[in-house]
């Protein structure tokens, strides 16, 4: 039997390979949909901390501008993409737009012009992520086998945008800011999927735009004390996501600095966490979903994040006195895998598997509005508000502001340990 069940892995490893190079136009659209997102998500937090000298509440405006179009997605652009226009010419014309906003962005170097404008780009940005995933999923002959060795070509987009900005820095250097590199980088990409877009399968609009408060119908999954349970915990633990995407970057610039680490090549070093998602996700996840169940795998994404947190913690403590601790926060980085893939990615599972057949869709947009939204939107203004309080005379102490989240996190595990109870059917393969 375990035989037969490794030349089946082997098998379904093959077809995954087989299906990302199937369908090349949907592979170059979703390296390029991450791409965009990458090139500038992690790295630009150091630009705005380190050069431009933004205090955490401007670091948190900057970075909530998504989650809150992520909020106006479904009654704004995305009505429009749903009720006027094919998705790939929506597509097309949003990322057009929104390469042109990038561009402009890159000159700004003042909060007062850069907010309004990143709003701008983030409410032509943010439908797209929906519309990516609805032209994949109608191009796709099996979209539940099929969809994720498409998506991987999105975590592989966001890798090598991290690579190139690494070489541009090294080629053109960066000391005098002229421009903000991540956005120039980011509009390419942007212009580059918006032209491409037009070339993507035809995908006309749905006859009747979906209700953008559809999640309403998915609430009665709240009378579950289970789901409940795990409902609250992810709410949480999204909001510490945030603290990770804004603070890391800066944090590994200044602690890095005593191993040679620059802001050079640290965007192409941050990407080891989404090579360690590929990993996780293509090979741990099928693998242990099934055997560990669904309490299991989400306890151990919950725990590797106070784990995480606590290196990062120690490091800034001792970096100093011991630089080996800065590579060590580096290895830290591989834990991403685990943070997202065997919570969040198990999270969306889940909430497939509980919610009954009519409400399925209803209830991953209740999720998602939960955690990629109101989550994130908060989190991004906790993280702002410890950066603004554990800094002074320009001095950051990010022992402490990761020992805090460090701290939410934990509990969070020991609460979703005590409280959460698995039905055997949710473990059924």
């Amino acid at each position: 039997m375990a035989e037969e069940r490794q030349v089946s892995g082997w098998q379904e490893l093959a077809t995954a390979l087989k299906v990302m190079f199937s369908q090349p136009l949907l592979a170059v659209m979703m390296f390029l949909q991450y791409a965009i997102w990458g090139a500038w998500e992690p790295p630009l937090s150091g630009i705005l901390v380190e050069k431009l000298g933004f205090t955490g509440f401007g670091l948190a405006l900057i970075y909530n501008a998504l989650p809150i179009m992520n909020l106006l997605a479904p009654f704004t652009a995305g009505q429009v993409a749903d009720r006027w226009l094919p998705a790939q010419t929506a597509l097309g014309i949003f990322h057009l737009v929104g390469g042109v906003l990038m561009l402009i962005l890159s000159t700004q170097k003042q909060l007062a012009t850069m907010w309004p404008l990143m709003l701008l780009y983030a409410l032509f940005y943010a439908p797209t992520l929906a519309l990516t995933n609805s032209i994949a999923f109608q191009h796709l002959k099996d979209p539940q086998r099929e969809f994720g060795p498409i998506r991987v070509w999105g975590t592989i987009g966001w890798i090598v945008a991290g690579w190139i900005l690494s070489v541009m820095r090294s080629a053109f250097g960066s000391a005098d800011w002229a421009v903000i590199d991540v956005f120039v980088l980011a509009g390419i990409f942007s212009i580059l999927l918006g032209l491409a877009s037009f070339a993507l399968p035809h995908t006309p609009p749905a006859k009747e735009a979906p209700d953008p408060l559809a999640f309403r119908e998915a609430l009665v999954l709240l009378k579950d004390r289970n789901y409940l349970t795990f409902f609250i915990i992810a709410f949480i633990v999204a909001t510490e996501l945030r603290l990770y995407y804004m603070l890391t970057f800066p944090f590994l610039q200044e602690a890095g600095r005593v191993v040679g680490i620059t802001e050079r090549t640290l965007p192409a070093w941050m990407t080891i966490a989404q090579i360690a998602e590929i990993f996780t996700i293509t090979f741990l996840l099928p693998y242990a979903l099934p055997r560990w169940g669904v309490r299991n795998s989400l306890l151990v994404g919950i725990v590797a994040w106070p784990i995480r947190y606590i290196v990062f913690a120690i490091t800034w403590a001792g970096h100093q006195a011991s630089p080996w601790l800065v590579w060590l926060s580096i290895a830290a980085l591989a834990l991403h895998g685990f943070c997202y893939v065997f919570f969040f990615v198990v999270a969306f599972i889940y909430t497939d598997m509980v919610a009954p057949r009519d409400i399925r869709s209803s209830a991953q947009a209740l999720i998602n509005f939960a955690v990629l939204g109101v989550g994130l939107l908060i989190g991004g203004f906790f993280a702002g508000f410890l950066k603004d309080i554990f800094t002074t005379d320009g001095q950051t102490n990010y022992t402490w502001i990761f020992t805090i989240p460090a701290i939410i996190t934990l509990i969070c595990a020991v609460i979703f340990a005590g409280l959460f109870r698995e039905e055997r059917r949710e473990t059924a393969t």
